[in-house]
């Protein structure tokens, strides 16, 4: 069973989608998704540097489209099994399973996006990820210096966010068996209650959608369950902004349906190393230029027939 997966903030480099943009019809795809948000998504993802497309504003929306427009370019024949995204790639996710089209999509996450660029700004917030150590001795050390549990991926990962005294603390402070505290770069606290004023505006943004149920398993954030109605994954959407991700349970509902390969769609690599040391044999791709294309539909052929 093939899953398609779609990384969240934080994945983007300067220039990522130059590449892309030489497929055909490609360009034209992006400049009609930017007029449609009034954001220039090929200025964003081509010349922009890394301080520009750090913006949750600019971030967000930059990649939804990167994960939809190479979605349309490995041009699959048939549903895949399973899809989920990371944090903000649920929104394209959600485009993959046909709950929401991809001018929704991209409308939602533009709101979105502004949205928690408004809430971050209150408090100087961020996040950094704690590689290794075990979640029973990592979870409490972080309660006890104010922090939550903001992402927890897996495979030794824990990503925590708060205030950037605690986050300070944090790095003069690592729990036993935590090898390195990683800054993440995004600009604040996400999936905490940091970003409370967030969902009212996100709610607002999402009475005028009209969703689908998804044609395939939609795998969410919230609880690694899989949900099967349109209307309640916008409602897991809009909630998710304030709560945290449990990548660790969609990965545990990915083996539990059968996953025998998973492509992580543009910009790839940050889940397919996560798939690696959690769902060990299973073979994976990261789309993180056209040239891995080749690599992605053989994995889709040689899915399909297994």
């Amino acid at each position: 069973m093939l899953v398609l997966v779609a990384p969240g903030q934080g994945a983007q480099t300067p220039g990522f989608l130059t590449p892309w943009l030489d497929l055909p019809g490609a360009e034209d795809r992006l400049r009609e998704w930017s007029s449609a948000i009034d954001l220039d998504l090929v200025h964003y993802g081509t010349n922009a540097d890394a301080d520009e497309i750090r913006d949750t504003a600019v971030a967000q929306p930059l990649l939804v489209a990167a994960g939809l427009l190479s979605f349309h370019a490995l041009g699959l024949d048939a549903v895949p099994g399973a899809v989920a995204g990371h944090s903000v790639g649920e929104i394209t996710a959600a485009a993959f399973a046909g709950v929401l089209d991809d001018t929704a999509a991209l409308r939602l996450v533009r709101a979105r996006g502004l949205a928690m660029a408004d809430a971050a700004a209150v408090t100087e917030t961020g996040m950094a990820a704690l590689l290794g150590g075990e979640p029973d001795v990592v979870l409490p050390h972080l309660e006890k210096l104010g922090l939550t549990p903001a992402n927890v991926n897996g495979a030794g990962q824990i990503v925590a966010a708060g205030t950037a005294a605690q986050l300070a603390a944090l790095a003069e402070d690592k729990p036993e068996g935590t090898r390195r505290v990683v800054p993440l770069k995004v600009a604040g606290a996400f999936h905490t209650h940091h970003m409370a004023p967030a969902v009212a505006a996100l709610e607002l943004a999402a009475k005028d959608l009209a969703p689908a149920d998804p044609k395939t398993a939609y795998v969410s954030n919230r609880d690694g369950q899989v949900v099967t109605g349109g209307a309640e994954v916008i409602s897991r959407l809009v909630g998710q902004v304030a709560n945290p991700v449990r990548w660790d349970l969609c990965m545990e509902t990915f083996k539990e349906l059968g996953v025998t390969g998973l492509v992580e769609l543009c910009p790839g690599g940050t889940l397919t190393g996560l798939a690696k040391r959690a769902l060990p044999g299973v073979p994976t791709v990261a789309l993180k230029t056209p040239d891995d294309l080749d690599a992605a539909r053989t994995l889709v052929a040689d899915t399909a027939t297994g």
